[in-house]
C-alpha cells in the first residue's frame, strides 16, 4: 500500500456533480457482553465484530449509495484496518485516491462494548484521523475545490477544518458541516458554511441556548447561511431565509446508529438538483431507513429504497 492510495442556499445547483467528503475513517470494534465489567473485573464476551465506521467514511458511503459521485479525503494507518476501510468504501463506489497513509499513526478505532440491555460504552482512538493537517489540505485542495458539495464533520482536528474553510474559493463548493461531535466552532469562518446540520443536543451545546429556534438564529447571526436541525422522530427544522418544519417518516426503529450520517450523505446528493425543502425531505427518508437496520455502514440505504419510501409516503 503506497502513501497515496487512494443545491440551494444561493449557490449553483444544476446536476449532481462531485461530492467531496473530508473526515474520519474508523474501524469500529464491537464486543458484545452480558453486562459491563466492574473495574478490575473480567467478563466473558459473546462476540467480537468489526464494522467500517467513522463519520466521514459513513457519510461518503451514504452519499454514494443514494447516487452521488463521491470522493473521500482523509488518512488511515499502514495496517489491516486501513486496508479494510478503503476496500469497504471502494466497494460502494467511493473514490479513495486522495486518502493518504499516516506514517506514524495507526488507523482510527472505536472500541465499543455493548451489553444485552443495549447500553454501550465507547472509547475512540483518533489515530490517523488526527494527522489530517494543513499540509494535507494543501495537497488535496485543488481537487476538493472542484467539487459541487463538500461534506465536513468534526472528527478530524478543528484547526484543519478552519484552515480548509479559509482556503476554499468563495462560491464553490457548497459546504455542509455536521458539527458532530459537538465542539466550539466559534472560531471557524462560519460565513463559509452554507448548511449546518446539528441534532437538537448538538445545537444546544454549540450555542448554550436551550430553545431550538433561538439557538439556530444565533448561529445565523454569526454568519451560518442555513441551519437544518435534525430532530429524529420529529423530522427536521430549517432556519434560514425561510423557517419551516419538514415532517418525519414513520418506520419501525431497530437501531439509530448512523441515521444522522445517512441524512447528511443524502442531503448532499439532493442539494445538487432540488430545492432545499425537497432535499431535506429526501434526507429525512434516508435517515429513517437507516434506523430500520442494525449497525453503521450496513444500515445506510440505497437510492431505490429512499425513492420507494418517498413514493409510499406520497400515496398514503
Amino acid at each position: 500500500m503506497g502513501d497515496d492510495v487512494g443545491g440551494t442556499c444561493g449557490r449553483e445547483r444544476k446536476g449532481r456533480g462531485m461530492i467531496a467528503v473530508v473526515g474520519s475513517a474508523n474501524m469500529d470494534v464491537v464486543t458484545e457482553v452480558v453486562r459491563m465489567p466492574h473495574p478490575g473485573e473480567t467478563v466473558a464476551g459473546r462476540a467480537l465484530r468489526h464494522y467500517p465506521g467513522g463519520k466521514g467514511a459513513n457519510q461518503a458511503v451514504a452519499a454514494a449509495r443514494v447516487g452521488g459521485s463521491v470522493s473521500f479525503y482523509g488518512k488511515v494507518g499502514r495496517d489491516a484496518y486501513g486496508e479494510r476501510l478503503l476496500d469497504a468504501m471502494r466497494a460502494d463506489g467511493v473514490d479513495v485516491a486522495g486518502v493518504e497513509i499516516a506514517p506514524d499513526a495507526a488507523t482510527g478505532t472505536a472500541s465499543i462494548w455493548v451489553e444485552d440491555t443495549g447500553e454501550n460504552a465507547i472509547a475512540c482512538v483518533p489515530g490517523a484521523n488526527g494527522a489530517v493537517d494543513r499540509a494535507y489540505v494543501d495537497r488535496v485542495l485543488a481537487r476538493i475545490a472542484g467539487a459541487r458539495v463538500l461534506l465536513l464533520q468534526l472528527e478530524i482536528p478543528l484547526e484543519t477544518i478552519g484552515y480548509l474553510l479559509d482556503r476554499l474559493p468563495r462560491e464553490r463548493p457548497l459546504v455542509v458541516l455536521d458539527p458532530a461531535p459537538a465542539r466550539d466552532i466559534s472560531r471557524l469562518r462560519l460565513s463559509r458554511i452554507d448548511v449546518l446540520t446539528p441534532n437538537e443536543t448538538e445545537l444546544h451545546s454549540l450555542t448554550g441556548i436551550s430553545d431550538t429556534a433561538r439557538a439556530a438564529r444565533s448561529l445565523l447571526a454569526d454568519g451560518v447561511r442555513t441551519v437544518v436541525c435534525k430532530a429524529g422522530e420529529r423530522g427536521a427544522f430549517c432556519f434560514g431565509v425561510a423557517t419551516y418544519h419538514v415532517p418525519p417518516f414513520h418506520v419501525q426503529v431497530v437501531d439509530t446508529t448512523a441515521a444522522g450520517d445517512a441524512f447528511n450523505g443524502a442531503l448532499a446528493v439532493a442539494l445538487a438538483d432540488r430545492p432545499l425543502e425537497q432535499a431535506i425531505r429526501f434526507a429525512n427518508a434516508a435517515g429513517a431507513l437507516a434506523t430500520t437496520k442494525p449497525g453503521a455502514q450496513p444500515s445506510l440505504p440505497w437510492r431505490a429504497e429512499v425513492e420507494g419510501l418517498l413514493a409510499l409516503e406520497k400515496r398514503a
